[in-house]
């Protein structure tokens, strides 16, 4: 499978990068925004992509990705300002699932927020404008297009060394969860077909990621 991943420089898909270099069966095409991002990618044997999710062209980006089996979305403004965020977390992600569709490929896993829909959105708190982008966009991905999608809501991100153990489920108490897990969690939803119209959130816990996943929708 190859996997066409938009964001790849960012904590998470470098994580996910790795766990790519190990397995025989998926490989990934990096989207990368800057020239000096590459080494990265070049040392684990991964191909990359030049383009610019905001200034590039939907068309541009499907002739990037036409030969991809897969679409991961991992890109995020990361706290760079409003602008940013609508740009990228939510124009940014409608553009890269019109591409995915006009290139014709049919899976697409987002990376999203832990939580999102209308409750979270009144919430008054540091993260509300991207929180309101992010619901948006997964109801674009849910509502507005025809992808077999899977919609991963990871609890608050942090860099210590991952357990691969995991807890799946809506409705969570929201905890931490570590990046490497959540690029583990990323890579087992791309094995398992069971994940396909679901979405869920991933918090660290006490069930192997690959059990974890299998699980889902049952």
């Amino acid at each position: 499978m190859k996997v066409f991943v938009i964001g790849a420089n960012g904590k998470v898909a470098r994580h996910f990068a790795d766990f790519v270099k190990e397995d025989s069966t998926i490989e990934e095409i990096a989207m990368i925004r800057k020239a000096e991002q590459a080494d990265f990618f070049k040392e684990r044997g991964i191909e990359t992509v030049l383009l610019d999710l905001v200034k590039n062209t939907i068309a541009e980006i499907a002739e990037a990705m036409k030969d991809a089996d897969a679409v991961l979305f991992s890109a995020g403004a990361g706290g760079s300002g409003y602008d940013k965020t609508v740009l990228i977390d939510l124009d940014g992600a409608i553009k890269a699932m019109t591409a995915t569709e006009q290139a014709g490929i049919k899976r697409f896993v987002m990376v999203s927020t832990f939580q999102t829909g209308r409750e979270a959105i009144s919430q008054e708190h540091g993260l509300q404008v991207y929180t309101i982008a992010k619901n948006y966009a997964d109801e674009w991905l849910k509502n507005r297009t025809t992808l077999d999608w899977t919609i991963v809501h990871p609890g608050i991100l942090v860099d210590k060394p991952g357990t691969h153990q995991v807890k799946v489920g809506m409705g969570q108490e929201i905890n931490e969860i570590p990046r490497q897990d959540v690029a583990q969690t990323l890579i087992s939803v791309l094995h398992h077909d069971n994940t396909i119209k679901q979405e869920f959130e991933v918090l660290a816990g006490n069930t192997a990621v690959e059990e974890a996943i299998r699980k889902v929708n049952q």
